[in-house]
């Protein structure tokens, strides 16, 4: 199934997310995905995000059998925190590895003054 977004509805601190699913020879279904903003600002996930999110969540949800209601979870939320917490955690080890390795090797294979044996 394909989702299309169409906007949201905003109610206090809700925000309530459209979607239409479409699937080849079906009828056009709508979906909600509702999510409440204070969980954003809990776990330092920008509000930018809520769209893919709310998209992941409502797929998630359709592949467990899971056609009523979709709401953006505390967990959800965590979770994805957790998961960008991780990968930074990973870059900045990468970086510092790196920074290591250039920094033993600086100057040597890559000069043009090195010794060629000559």
């Amino acid at each position: 199934m394909e989702f299309r977004y169409m906007g949201f509805d905003q109610r206090e601190n809700a925000r309530n997310y459209r979607f239409d699913g479409i699937e080849k020879g079906e009828l056009i279904r709508h979906f909600v995905v509702t999510a409440d903003l204070s969980l954003f600002l809990a776990n330092r996930v920008g509000i930018q995000e809520g769209l893919t999110l709310c998209a992941d969540k409502l797929a998630s949800d359709l592949d467990k059998g899971n056609n009523d209601s979709h709401e953006l979870t505390a967990d959800d939320l965590r979770t994805h925190a957790d998961a960008l917490a991780a990968a930074e955690a990973r870059k900045a080890g990468e970086r510092t590895s790196r920074g290591r390795q250039g920094a033993s090797n600086l100057g040597q294979a890559n000069s043009p003054w090195r010794n060629s044996g000559v």
